[in-house]
Parts: C-alpha cells; structure tokens; sequence
C-alpha cells in the first residue's frame, strides 16, 4: 500500500516533484493520501535494469535501522523492487546546508546563533555514532551537501550509502569512498576506514559554517595562513553581522576545535566526544575589542 502510495504521489517518480540528482540516485518530495510529507530517495537503475550500487543501497538501510538521534535524519523505511527501489526518510525544508550556505538571501537567515547549533548538531551526531554505537558506525562522507536542516534550521545528517560498521579485532581496510575537498589526506596512502576520517571532514564543514563558503584555498595555505596577521572578524561571513558577547565566544572555540580537527596526523586529532563535549562548555564572554583583534594563527 504504502508503495503505490509513493507511485501515486510522484505520478510514476514525474521529475516535477524531483528536489536534488545524486550520483547513485534522485530524491523525489511526495505527499501521501494522510497528509505526510516524505522525501523519497529513489536508486537509479543499473543497464541491465537492476539497481545500480545495491551495497549503498543495503549500507544505508543496515545503518539507519540501527540509528536513532535527535541530528540524523528519521528513516522510515525501504522498498526493493524490479522497477524501483528506493528509501523513504522524514521531509527536511530546508534541503542542504550547501544550498542555504550558497544563497545570500537564506545565508543571511544563518545568523551565528543558528550556525553555532547546526555545528553542535553534527558534533553530537557523529559522536553518538563513534562512541554510543556498538560497535561503532563512521559515517565517511560528511559534507554540507549531506547535512540537511529542517523549517528551524536544526541540522540533520543524511546520506548513510558509504557509512562502515567498525567490526572490532578485524581489518577495516576499504576502498576509497568520500567527496574530495572533505576528506582526510591520509586517505591518498591509506585505506583504512576509522572514526578519524569523520573529524577531519567535521573541521571541513565547521570551517565551511563559519566562511560560508569551502574553506579550500585556506585549508591548502594554513602554515603560511599561520604566518600572517590574518584577523578572525575578517576570516567569518561578512554577509551576516559578526557575532557578540557569548556567540562571539563560541564561533572562536568552534574554529579552534576545527582546525585542531584538520591535523594532519589521525592520532593528533580530538575524537568526536571531546569536540562535543568542548562546545557544549559554557565559555567566559569576551569583550568586544578582544573579539576584533584576536588574529587567526592565534586559533590554528
């Protein structure tokens, strides 16, 4: 019932009621007959008609069965099919992080407030994964485009497809998954998949939150970066007014963690329940001379 309660809705999966085109699969907005707004994540067919990357397909179902947290995405349910396969979650409004990043107009509605939640959101999402799971879940390709927001901007991570169970006293060695630009550098030499990889492309989008934009080009230059007296206040979104008081504070510290994050050494790097636990602390409110001239090799 629920199936042709889908077919309905999306009259056959029409590309009118198709929100965002994914490498392995299209998400489709659909109303069912009670009302409820579902986002449904249809795969894409393979060319002998069968389901093209089924292992993402029962990666994500086998992890979001397992999963249940205020930041990760509500899965209701899957359907495998001969003519369409697909996964069915909770409707966010909002869509991407990305595209909101992306727009000045909704942008500008990120307001420091806002922004310092979606990065807590993600913090305690991916420590929940790593350290309240067993055995442990690694998501392995957290990006802005994977974390969607709902009609008040809290943050949800989304996209389970590459995510990894790590089995304890067993090799964890993989083949390269990820979106270039967030993940970990030691990926280039080595394949084993550990929690490690997630913080660094935690430090990726954190950065991306306080930017608005892909902290690329600063990530690549740190060390010279480091050398300079680049100051924070010029280093945040100029398209929403800076932060004060506490908020001030906390986009500070979320940097700091950030970068701490992009280490280039794994076993240099905080785990997720440190970070969490470091941007839920309560921090003495700087006054706002000390904000404006506090230089960024200070926090790198």
């Amino acid at each position: 019932m629920v199936y042709e309660s889908i077919i309905e809705a999306t009259e056959g999966f029409n590309s009118k009621y198709c929100i965002g085109v994914g490498g392995s699969a299209s998400v489709y907005k659909a109303e069912l007959q009670t009302g409820q707004v579902v986002a449904v994540k249809k795969l894409h067919q393979s060319e002998n008609g069968g389901t093209a990357n089924l292992k993402a397909f029962t990666s994500e179902i086998n992890a979001l069965t397992e999963v249940r947290h205020r930041n990760i995405v509500r899965f209701y349910g899957y359907c495998l099919h001969s003519s369409h396969s697909f996964l069915l979650y909770e409707f966010l409004e909002r869509g991407s992080l990305v595209k909101m990043l992306r727009n000045k107009a909704t942008a500008i509605e990120l307001d420091w407030g806002t922004r310092v939640n979606i990065i807590k959101g993600v913090a305690d999402a991916l420590c929940y994964l790593h350290s309240e799971c067993f055995p442990p879940l690694i998501h392995r390709d957290i990006t802005s485009n994977n974390i969607l927001l709902d009609d008040k901007c809290m943050a949800y991570i989304s996209d389970f497809g590459t995510s990894r169970i790590l089995k304890p006293n067993s090799s964890n060695w993989t083949a390269f998954v990820g979106t270039f630009g967030y993940s970990a550098p030691e990926l280039a030499y080595t394949m084993e998949a550990n929690e490690k990889c997630d913080v660094y492309s935690f430090g990726v989008v954190t950065l991306e939150v306080i930017m608005g934009r892909h902290p690329g080009d600063l990530i690549s230059s740190m060390s010279s970066v480091a050398a300079h007296q680049i100051l924070f206040k010029d280093f945040i979104d100029q398209r929403v007014p800076p932060p004060t008081d506490q908020l001030a504070e906390e986009m500070i510290n979320a940097a700091r963690l950030a970068f701490a994050c992009l280490n280039a050494s794994p076993l240099s790097r905080p785990s997720m329940q440190q970070v969490s636990q470091q941007l839920s602390k309560l921090k003495p409110v700087p006054s706002c001379r000390q904000f404006h001239t506090v230089p960024l090799k200070q926090l790198i």
